[in-house]
């Protein structure tokens, strides 16, 4: 039996679970979303609960059913709560200006750098801090993910975009004559 697949999720009030032959859908407060139906997984809302089985214990079944869990807890808290992720731009002469859906950024380049978010993700500036927000987990990392590769931070003075609770290896400089 998976670990976590066996686990039931626990419905918080006010969200409504549909399954359906395809996909399985959830909706509440922040909004609704879509989780498609693993092969060989059958899905049952009962008492509050949700409870993921499978149907035979084939290795490839026992990690569909893993994985089913996993996306339908997702996304009852993303549903609920949201998803945020935080990024961080250190180096001299950085500059970060807008939010909602676009942020404009100068990270050293010759000309200024443009991001525009997805549907369902927005974006906060905080001083020097990318704010990524949104309900489906999935999109708010690729986001995030997507910023960070635009400059990612360097071994040596750590200039670049990383994840406020990323740290960054930091290697020696050039060694000076003896």
């Amino acid at each position: 039996m998976s670990r976590i697949g066996k686990q039931p999720i626990v419905v918080p009030a006010g969200v409504t679970i549909t399954v359906g032959d395809k996909e399985i859908t959830v909706a509440g407060p922040k909004g609704s979303l879509n989780v498609p139906v693993q092969q060989n997984t059958k899905t049952v809302v009962e008492d509050g609960k949700i409870i993921v089985t499978r149907a035979n214990d084939e290795p490839e079944s026992r990690a569909w059913h893993g994985l089913q869990r996993a996306l339908l807890n997702n996304a009852v808290i993303g549903v609920t709560k949201g998803f945020e992720k935080q990024l961080e731009i250190n180096g001299v002469g950085f500059r970060l200006q807008g939010g909602g859906k676009q942020i404009e950024m100068a990270l050293g380049f010759s000309h200024p750098v443009k991001y525009t978010a997805p549907e369902g993700v927005d974006l906060k500036v905080d001083k020097m801090n990318i704010i990524v927000t949104g309900i489906d987990k999935q999109k708010v990392g690729q986001v995030a993910a997507e910023i960070r590769a635009l400059k990612k931070p360097e071994p040596y003075k750590g200039k670049g975009i990383k994840y406020v609770d990323e740290t960054i290896l930091r290697k020696a400089g050039k060694a000076g004559k003896k």
